[in-house]
């Protein structure tokens, strides 16, 4: 059976100080970070900005074989 949020809140309130700190910490956090979902969505979203770029001739692609020469060039 699921917890309610007064339950977690009551069980949340009985934890010590330092628990308590921790908690709120990893709560903030959890705020700030998209779910794999919305990280998903950007992903497509940028996707689709780059191929909408390419299409429209704002960008060029280039070779793999000049991919990895630049690569290699950069590394050396």
């Amino acid at each position: 059976m699921p917890m309610t949020i007064k339950k977690i809140e009551s069980e949340a309130l009985n934890l010590d100080i330092h628990s308590r700190g921790s908690l709120v910490g990893k709560l903030l956090l959890s705020l700030d970070e998209p779910t794999v979902s919305e990280v998903e969505q950007l992903w497509l979203d940028e996707a689709e900005r780059r191929l909408d770029d390419y299409r429209a001739g704002k960008v060029h692609g280039i070779s793999g074989n000049e991919v990895f020469k630049r690569a290699i060039s950069e590394l050396s």
